[in-house]
């Protein structure tokens, strides 16, 4: 595996991760403030995002590549309602979309078929993080400031299982 495709998959790495943390943030908050369906949802969301990470690494392993692991960032935090978190959730897996597939473009400027190959899994996940993410946008915009609306969608929330 070239150079810059292995670093490439490390900066993935580092970005899963990173969006490991930033779910588990969210989750904080949710439940910090009694919508433990929405903080139920973060978490299954941050145990995907781990198993992204480690199927990257695992597949650079495979490959004869090394693994650098990097510093993760903290998230910022200071949320101040659920539809701003579910945007800002959507907005995230939008730029993960971007990275992905500027990835699997690189695999294919440099000729590395295991690597497209392999990435293409993760074009096709990309779709369903972002239609999940902007569907809970949706029904959040829906429900506006009805409380009653907001429970029914986080009681919804707490009822996801593991996809992975």
């Amino acid at each position: 595996m070239k150079e810059n495709l292995q670093q490439a998959l490390n900066d993935q790495i580092n970005h899963e991760l990173y969006a490991a943390y930033l779910y588990l943030s969210m989750a904080e908050h949710f439940q910090a403030n009694n919508l433990d369906g929405f903080a139920h949802w973060m978490r299954q969301q941050r145990e995907e995002e781990t198993g992204h990470a480690m199927k990257i690494f695992d597949f650079v392993l495979d490959r004869d590549g090394r693994v650098k692991l990097q510093t993760i960032e903290a998230p910022k935090g200071g949320y101040k309602s659920t539809l701003e978190i579910a945007k800002q959730a959507l907005a995230h897996e939008q730029k993960v979309t971007q990275e992905i597939n500027e990835i699997y473009e690189l695999a294919k400027t440099e000729k590395d078929y295991p690597t497209e190959a392999f990435m293409q899994w993760f074009v096709l996940e990309q779709v369903e993080e972002e239609a999940t993410a902007l569907k809970v946008v949706e029904r959040l915009e829906m429900a506006g400031n009805d409380q009653a609306a907001l429970l029914m969608l986080d009681r919804e929330m707490g009822a996801r299982t593991s996809t992975e």
